[in-house]
């Protein structure tokens, strides 16, 4: 198995730019104790052009929290087109974010453009999928999932998700303080990876999947241990660098040994 740990913070709206310039030199100093690892923060969108100078020697990776659906710029007020974030240093883009979707009415249509054109601009789209807490109690956890995933294979083909990485939110998991078991993020990620080796099981065997949903430095290491949990995506963990880099400490030890 050739996937590594990817745990990746997302500021959702938060943030200064005297507490970025803290947070991000906080982690430049403190990542370089997981090499094993890869390392992502999705600053809000006004805050990536700082955000990326800070980065610039570091290995994080630098992502946006949201792009446009749309394939090219114009009259479209408010809203940011992928070659934008390109231009200010990102290399991933969330997609789909439960957020997004349930607050701003983004559509499984919506956010396969999204993924579309995020890919078309040579970013890597961080697909968001789960499922409510009335889905999980109506027993539609899975039928939920397969339909988010095929709207995006659908639009885009399963080799798309040779460039991709999908975050799986159990969205009533998400700033609840309610975390998945390990039994239920195991079992939704294998159901995820699932879906995709229906279609090819080479790219389901390489593509990351991520847990997000309450990930603190406590429970990390045993929802990393998952078979088929590859990292984290991380919501206010992410915000202070101690609880940030303990989260990566965790996917570090784990990656040391999985490689050894």
């Amino acid at each position: 198995m050739a996937r590594g740990y990817l745990v990746a913070g997302n500021w959702k709206m938060n943030g200064s730019s005297a507490s970025n310039a803290a947070l991000l030199e906080g982690l430049v100093r403190g990542v370089a104790e997981c090499p094993a690892i890869d390392v992502l923060v999705c600053p809000p969108a006004v805050y990536l052009e700082a955000a990326h100078r800070h980065l610039a020697a570091s290995p994080i990776a630098l992502g946006a929290q949201n792009l446009s659906d749309q394939s090219k710029p114009g009259a479209f007020t408010g809203e940011i087109d992928a070659a934008m974030l390109n231009d200010v240093g990102c290399s991933y883009v969330l997609v789909g974010h439960s957020e997004r979707r349930t607050l701003y009415g983004e559509d499984d249509d919506c956010v396969a453009r999204k993924f579309v054109v995020a890919q078309a601009a040579g970013l890597i789209p961080v697909l968001c999928i789960g499922e409510t807490l009335d889905e999980r109690e109506a027993s539609t956890t899975e039928s939920v999932l397969q339909r988010q995933l095929e709207a995006v294979i659908e639009a885009a083909g399963v080799e798309a998700f040779r460039n991709a990485v999908i975050a799986y939110e159990p969205v009533w998991a998400i700033g609840t303080g309610r975390t998945a078991s390990t039994e239920q993020a195991q079992a939704a990620h294998a159901f995820i990876r699932g879906v995709v080796a229906s279609k090819d099981a080479k790219v389901a065997s390489s593509v990351r999947v991520l847990y997000g949903g309450s990930v603190k430095a406590d429970n990390a290491a045993s929802l990393f241990s998952c078979e088929d949990v590859d990292g984290g995506l991380i919501g206010g963990a992410s915000l202070k660098a101690p609880d940030f880099l303990a989260i990566c400490a965790a996917a570090q030890i784990l990656a040391a040994s999985r490689d050894a």
